[in-house]
């Protein structure tokens, strides 16, 4: 059995460990506890990151939602594959992973939209994400623009607006030890599970 109220290190398998973390971060963050950084491969081989939000994970994977226009939408579309990583300094931990990257249904990603604040399902029909804007006065038009054309109706969600989940072939935890003595444990996917190995710090 998991050892998740005592040493981390003697976990089996890593998504009960990342969710016990996550919801430890979720009371000690002040600010976005699901806030993960994202890297991924541009057409020229270049790795590219960026801070996004998950929004999503089960044994599945990890889930966040973008605009598939964006610069990681058409990397992600050219190389289905990315890493992340949360870091939680009240914590002093971190977690990283990476795996080949699926977009989530369209059931999901509806229901996702649906959940959102009103102007933040306006302002993903208003952005053309990534894209260059001449000014912020522009912005501010294309999101009145779209404030008119819905009113007080519905707000479907936009054709390029979906979710990518991360389906980890790996997984690593780690926790600040003092003199840098770190505790580090990688999770390997295998045919029947998962394999644990500590690594030196």
């Amino acid at each position: 059995m998991d050892n998740l109220t005592g040493d981390f290190t003697e976990a089996s398998e890593p998504f009960r460990l990342f969710a016990r973390w996550l919801g430890e971060a979720e009371a000690s963050e002040p600010n976005d506890p699901n806030a993960m950084a994202l890297a991924t491969v541009d057409a020229d081989g270049l790795p590219d990151v960026r801070m996004v939000l998950l929004k999503g994970h089960d044994e599945a994977g990890f889930v966040f939602y973008t605009n598939t226009e964006s610069a990681k939408g058409t990397e992600l579309a050219g190389q289905p594959k990315a890493a992340a990583v949360l870091h939680w300094k009240s914590l002093r931990r971190q977690v990283r992973f990476r795996g080949p990257v699926s977009r989530v249904s369209e059931e999901e990603a509806d229901a996702y939209f649906a959940s959102r604040p009103r102007d933040s399902r306006i302002g993903a029909w208003a952005s053309q994400q990534s894209r260059p804007l001449e000014s912020r006065f522009a912005l501010e038009k294309a999101v009145a623009v779209q404030t008119a054309r819905f009113g007080l109706g519905d707000i479907p969600r936009p054709p390029y607006w979906t979710g990518f989940r991360i389906a980890p072939v790996a997984m690593e935890f780690w926790q600040d030890k003092p003199f840098r003595l770190h505790d580090r444990v990688r999770f390997v996917r295998v045919a029947d599970g998962w394999q644990r190995q500590r690594l030196y710090p």
